[in-house]
């Protein structure tokens, strides 16, 4: 996408206001909002912004990705499990796999709604938009990369949580790289529905959700 001056200082401001400003106020007017309805509606202007983006075509948004790729969610599944049963384990041994074995019910309904309710529009928001239209903003793929995981992680500030905020940047990091490689939102998708459930599998998720927040290790 070519962009003049003023539309490039377009880009930063809306940049700047979706990824900076906005987490900012989820913070100081926390408890003033629904969380979940505030996702999906930063993931319908998302989708706005990018039908107004020059050269993008919406079918990117059901953009698969090919067998030979699964290896990436593998990986991050391994890392993911190690990571988190490591930090229950460490930090709240007295919650470790605490949904699956004395609240079966709910574990299996976070299980089946976090993907759809939760992961998909944050990953419109996160990556679909944020590499589509900002990417021109940014000088090379490994900047590119890294502001993602910042934005990615600084956008779960309102949990006031260091490893809350560590954790979503990290994952974030692989996410954006998922995605630069292949362009595929179901494969960003898929691992940020992946990691999710295995954090609140393992009993990191007490850190994890709209209850939690300002909860300390």
């Amino acid at each position: 996408m070519e962009t003049s001056v003023t539309s490039r200082w377009q880009l930063w401001v809306e940049f700047a206001v979706l990824y900076l400003g906005i987490p900012v106020l989820m913070l100081i007017y926390l408890g003033q909002y629904s969380l979940f309805t505030t996702v999906w509606l930063l993931a319908a202007l998302s989708i706005f912004l990018l039908w107004r983006t020059p050269g993008f075509q919406i079918s990117v948004l059901w953009k698969g990705f090919r067998w030979r790729e699964l290896w990436i969610l593998v990986a991050f599944s391994l890392a993911t499990v190690v990571c988190t049963f490591s930090t229950v384990l460490l930090v709240v041994p007295e919650r470790f796999l605490e949904l699956p074995l004395n609240r079966t019910r709910l574990w299996m309904m976070i299980m089946l709604l976090y993907p759809i309710l939760s992961a998909w529009p944050q990953e419109i928001i996160f990556r679909t938009l944020f590499f589509e239209r900002y990417g021109v903003l940014f000088p090379s793929p490994a900047v590119l990369i890294a502001v993602n995981a910042f934005a990615f992680g600084f956008g779960h500030l309102f949990f006031q949580n260091p490893i809350t905020i560590i954790m979503t940047g990290a994952a974030g990091a692989v996410m954006g790289w998922a995605y630069y490689r292949t362009q595929s939102l179901w494969l960003a998708w898929a691992l940020h529905s992946i990691g999710g459930m295995i954090v609140f599998t393992s009993g990191l998720g007490i850190f994890f959700y709209h209850g939690a927040i300002g909860a300390t290790p």
